[in-house]
């Protein structure tokens, strides 16, 4: 008889300093498929799901037989609403109650979930997992490499892996790496050992890009480890530094076929590489009002491309709410004559131009709407371009104003991609100024058209200096907020 492996994705990273809590509809406006569905449509994703069938396809031999329970992504935002994630766990554990002869479970997660009155809700759907199956069963999971790895997820889980590059695009790789190892394990081929180290490191920001320095020669030697005979995976978990949480701090864990000593020794050696180049500097950030003045400066960027600035102030693929007003309305003050794309969030603001028609002029309030701590709202008058209703961003429209292109949204828009821009009729060849609201997938998807990364730092919630973050529950010391000589 085929071998039962259930397939669970529940993916969402959270910002403990958001105000934006997430709901049903951020997880509805991206991706989620129940059942077969992940066997057809969610296939077509191309991420961890994928990759784990593909591993079934290629390793299982026939004797594999995939249960697909749902696959749930919604955005970085403040924590999950209660009752969005016990309707989840209920859904799952309700699933796998179903099937009492399950031979292993693939459990895709973030890593950096969190639940409104909830702490550490990834241990806690392990746990109730593993009330359902036993000690026994296989559990092998995927983290992002932001994860912040806790004992209690260590202990409920067989084995953890992570993604291996950053900006992320090893999704499906993932995904198939971990499939592989959990067929291999259901199958009796090999027997997954653990090792896990904890470092009160907390860096992150342009520090952490796997194909840079510091950390390029650390995936390079992780790489050589996983070559050694007997290794099954070497994982680094660089960790969401937006979290407030008591187990805090970056992770090493190392997985081998039955053996443990290497795998501590692996463990150890990658912590030891991770606390070396714990004072390389970070990529200095610039002001809005210094970001304007190098696009003025860079005309011939400008007219072989676009200058693209990253809030990173306002990052919403950390969970931030989109809503900065600060580098429009620098822009606004001195390079309006640029051809500028800059995209907010406010859904009372959108849903009004909405009901405009195209070429209408309008006199809208804007931003400072839900972080009124570090944003403020500003007063903007433009023509009404165009407008879409949207899946991922809702009621979308673009106003004008001299050259500078002002895209409201209901939902926020990390904007990811080109195509969000080329979607609204934009074309990134005539933009001077890009803004996007992702600290490191753009890097990657606007290598075509971004001709100078301008990283532009304001007030707001995603602050990559950690000095600056209202901590409260973190664990002390911890570097470098505080001096420590070892990780150990």
């Amino acid at each position: 008889m085929k071998k039962k492996i259930a397939i669970i994705e529940l993916q969402q990273e959270t910002n403990s300093f958001s105000p934006v809590p997430t709901t049903w509809q951020d997880f509805k406006s991206l991706a989620l498929f129940y059942g077969e569905d992940l066997l057809t449509v969610g296939r077509t994703y191309k991420r961890q799901v994928d990759g784990f069938l593909k591993s079934v396809e290629k390793y299982g031999n026939g004797q594999i037989e995939p249960v697909p329970v749902i696959a749930a992504w919604a955005t970085s935002g403040g924590p999950l609403r209660r009752e969005v994630y016990d309707t989840f766990k209920r859904e799952i554990l309700e699933v796998v109650a179903r099937h009492p002869d399950l031979a292993g479970i693939y459990l895709s997660m973030h890593g950096a979930m969190g639940v409104e009155g909830l702490r550490d809700p990834e241990s806690d759907l392990l746990a109730a997992l593993r009330t359902l199956v036993g000690d026994q069963l296989p559990i092998g999971v995927s983290f992002d490499l932001h994860a912040n790895v806790t004992q209690e997820i260590v202990r409920l889980a067989t084995f953890i892996t992570a993604y291996r590059t950053n900006p992320h695009r090893d999704h499906a790789k993932t995904g198939f790496r971990t499939g592989k190892i959990l067929i291999d394990t259901v199958l009796g081929r090999v027997k997954p050992v653990m090792a896990f180290r904890k470092m009160r490191l907390l860096k992150g920001g342009g520090f952490t890009i796997d194909f840079l320095a510091p950390m390029r020669g650390i995936f390079r030697r992780m790489r050589a480890m996983e070559r050694q005979p007997g290794v099954l995976s070497v994982s680094n978990f660089m960790v969401h530094i937006w979290l407030d949480d008591p187990e805090l701090g970056w992770s090493t864990i190392a997985v081998t076929d039955g053996n443990a000593e290497l795998a501590g020794r692996l463990a150890d050696e990658l912590a030891d590489l991770n606390w070396s180049v714990r004072d390389h500097p970070h990529p200095v950030p610039t002001t809005p009002e210094g970001a304007v003045e190098i696009a003025r400066r860079s005309r011939w960027s400008r007219r072989l491309g676009t200058l693209v600035f990253c809030d990173v102030s306002d990052i919403v693929a950390a969970g931030a709410p989109g809503e900065n007003t600060w580098i429009l309305r620098t822009i606004l003050q001195r390079i309006p004559h640029l051809v500028s794309y800059v995209p907010v969030k406010d859904e009372g603001a959108a849903r009004r131009a909405f009901e405009a028609g195209v070429g209408d002029a309008l006199d809208l309030e804007i931003g400072g709407k839900i972080d009124t701590v570090y944003n403020q709202s500003l007063s903007f008058r433009g023509t009404l371009l165009s407008k879409q209703d949207l899946k991922e961003t809702g009621k979308t429209v673009v106003l004008r104003h001299r050259g500078v292109h002002l895209i409201l949204t209901e939902r926020p828009t990390p904007a990811f991609f080109p195509r969000f821009f080329h979607s609204l009729g934009l074309s990134l060849w005539k933009a001077d100024v890009t803004v996007v609201k992702n600290l490191f997938p753009f890097r990657y998807f606007y290598l075509l058209y971004n001709r100078k990364t301008v990283n532009v730092i304001s007030a707001g919630v995603t602050s990559i200096d950690v000095f600056g973050l209202q901590y409260r529950d973190i664990p002390r010391p911890i570097y470098p907020l505080d001096p420590i000589g070892s990780w150990r």
